[in-house]
């Protein structure tokens, strides 16, 4: 009986030595299967939740810099460019009016309008409905008023009644129809043309996309995002909304 125990604790062994592979570098794990009849391991290429949040998006430097930061990922991810935010904030300096944003600490529709055409691009900026918004082929950059802040996003797509949008302060996110009519500030949006060239638009849904974010999810995802908000917790987050937590910090 020992002898027989012994040859199945040998076998075992080496079917697992058999199957065992080196060790995968970072973003690959291995799947096992622990069976004797067919022992199976896979390895799968997986991402980590922050990298997945901030795909494709530029993140802003500044607090004030979201306009900059929503040009910088069309420009790079839908149009191919491969420029930095400082780039980009250097030419809206330099071709847009200067002492005006210097003022308001923020970019205009217009100034993004100038340096887009200082690069050799039409674009505009437009009054729209949600229907406008549904039948557009390719990402735009809108206004929002979200929480008593205005702020500068961009629209990836509209799909099955939810907005689709890389928030240069959140990163990707989505709202339903009804959320972001009421935040989407005036209408307004923002399209550059591509011109005849064929892009391979980065922006474009997939399928680790198809997934609704509600409001109060984005709202902790903006507490976690701007340390002004920090002394909340998480809980108190959630409790309040982020409208109430806005109006608490202005009181302070």
């Amino acid at each position: 009986m020992i002898e027989i125990l012994l040859g199945s604790l040998i076998g075992i062994f080496g079917i697992t030595e058999t199957v065992d592979v080196k060790s995968q570098p970072p973003g690959r794990v291995n799947l096992t299967q622990d069976a004797l009849s067919s022992p199976f391991r896979q390895s799968v290429e997986v991402e980590p939740l922050n990298q997945l949040q901030f795909k494709h998006v530029v993140r802003q430097a500044y607090d004030y810099s979201c306009g900059s930061a929503a040009l910088t990922t069309l420009l790079d991810y839908f149009l191919g460019l491969n420029l930095e935010e400082r780039q980009v904030m250097e030419g809206l300096l330099k071709f847009g009016e200067a002492d005006k944003i210097v003022e308001r600490r923020g970019f205009s529709l217009l100034d993004m309008k100038r340096l887009v055409a200082a690069l050799g691009y039409n674009s505009g900026g437009f009054r729209a409905n949600f229907s406008d918004l549904e039948a557009l082929e390719h990402p735009v950059i809108v206004p929002i008023e979200y929480a008593g802040f205005k702020h500068f996003v961009v629209v990836r797509d509209v799909y099955d009644e939810h907005v689709f949008v890389a928030d240069p302060a959140i990163g990707n996110i989505s709202f339903t129809r009804a959320r972001f009519e009421e935040v989407w500030d005036k209408n307004v949006l923002f399209v550059i043309y591509p011109g005849e060239s064929r892009l391979d638009n980065a922006l474009a849904l997939k399928d680790e996309d198809m997934r609704i974010i509600d409001d109060r999810t984005v709202s902790l995802l903006a507490f976690r995002a701007f340390p002004s908000i920090t002394k909340f917790t998480e809980n108190q987050a959630t409790e309040l909304g982020s409208d109430g937590a806005i109006q608490y910090i202005r009181r302070k």
